[in-house]
């Protein structure tokens, strides 16, 4: 069958969160004078990014909405029983020097360009739909992606299968006519394949060299080797139908 869309993950696939909230987080904390004390900014970025993993899976169960999830990792992270109004004004700070940092992965444009050139593209994410389209349009990138697929609309998010399984509806294809690719081998290739797409791990660190991968998931380790692993599954000498 041939493939004729991507569905994309963004926060480390194509957009470089990891980068940009260690950035946005040491410039928040040495502005607001906490940096020492969390001893190093590897060690606030640590406990920063444990707090935020546990509040974020609330919100993706549905015990709280995105904005308390905020609060949370703010009340968690200083120690502090800090009123709605004073976590969100040291979150809306954090966000400011984050925002100022975003930065696409250096090959996440070109595989935009070079894919979008053959298939139709879209993304399936977790994180807030308007969070994912302001973001995708302050990179400029949101013209290549004919849907934003978040969880917060959806009502389900990855590894359920319902997810990627709306995605593909919302597409009009079956999902074996779509490729998944994500950072998460779990989560984003494993979960899409268990739905019947293609699962395509990116594996920027090399952490599973030598692995043996999961029946029917694929690994690359940066986004240039895509357009090569997907020639024999798209029409590489038809137009894209997007547009």
């Amino acid at each position: 069958m041939t493939v004729r869309a991507v569905l994309w993950d963004v926060d480390d696939t194509l957009f470089d969160y990891a980068g940009s909230d260690r950035t946005g987080l040491a410039r928040h904390l040495a502005a607001e004078g906490l940096l020492t004390r969390y001893g190093t900014a590897e060690r606030a970025l640590s406990l920063w990014r444990e707090i935020m993993e546990a509040q974020f899976a609330r919100f993706l169960a549905g015990e709280i909405d995105f904005r308390e999830q905020r609060r949370e990792r703010v009340r968690a992270f200083l120690g502090v029983p800090l009123g709605d109004a004073e976590a969100d004004t040291w979150f809306a700070g954090y966000v400011r020097h984050y925002e100022a940092a975003w930065a696409l992965f250096p090959d996440a444009r070109p595989a935009l360009e070079a894919l979008g050139r053959h298939c139709r593209q879209a993304v399936l994410s977790n994180a807030a739909t308007a969070q994912q389209r302001r973001k995708l349009a302050a990179l400029g990138v949101r013209g290549h992606f004919e849907e934003i697929l978040c969880a917060d609309l959806l009502g389900r998010a990855k590894p359920d299968p319902r997810a990627f399984l709306d995605a593909c509806a919302a597409l009009g294809l079956r999902p074996g006519e779509v490729v998944y690719v994500g950072d998460q081998l779990e989560t984003d290739a494993v979960a899409a394949r268990a739905a019947g797409l293609h699962g395509v791990w990116l594996d920027r660190t090399g952490g599973a060299d030598g692995a043996v991968l999961p029946d029917g998931v694929r690994r690359v380790r940066g986004l240039g080797e895509l357009p090569a692993l997907l020639r024999p599954v798209i029409d590489f000498g038809a137009p894209s139908t997007f547009g």
